[in-house]
């Protein structure tokens, strides 16, 4: 790759309670036009969230999370929002809403290898 090139991302976070708007970051989805680079990352830290919501089905939340994965890649058995470009794909993804899983708003930086990019967010917003 040559040159610094823009990308954007968002910050995944699970709110178990909507109204009260409270959140716990666990992941990060990353597009770059340039690249053709679409991809999420997530990582759920079980103990983490029974501390902050023990009612919470942790494993109804991994799949939504692994579908989020799944729209990035654009696999073909991940709904018809994975059939959308990959501009699109990131603008469904990272729309506002008002569920468990939400993102933050977008961000956007420069980077010359996306990838790495996405490791390092992941590391410092997430883990």
């Amino acid at each position: 790759m040559h040159g610094n090139q823009l990308y954007e991302y968002a910050v995944i976070r699970i709110v178990p309670r909507v109204e009260r708007e409270e959140f716990l970051n666990v992941g990060v989805v990353l597009y770059c036009r340039d690249q053709k680079f679409l991809k999420s990352v997530y990582h759920l830290n079980e103990k983490r969230i029974r501390l902050f919501c023990d009612k919470l089905d942790i494993q109804e939340v991994e799949e939504y999370l692994k579908t989020f994965v799944r729209i990035c890649r654009g696999e073909i058995n991940a709904g018809p929002i994975a059939k959308l470009p990959i501009p699109e794909r990131f603008r469904w993804l990272t729309a506002t809403r008002s569920t468990i899983i939400q993102t933050s708003k977008v961000h956007p930086g420069f980077t010359k290898d996306a990838e790495e990019t996405l490791n390092k967010l992941f590391g410092q917003l997430v883990l």
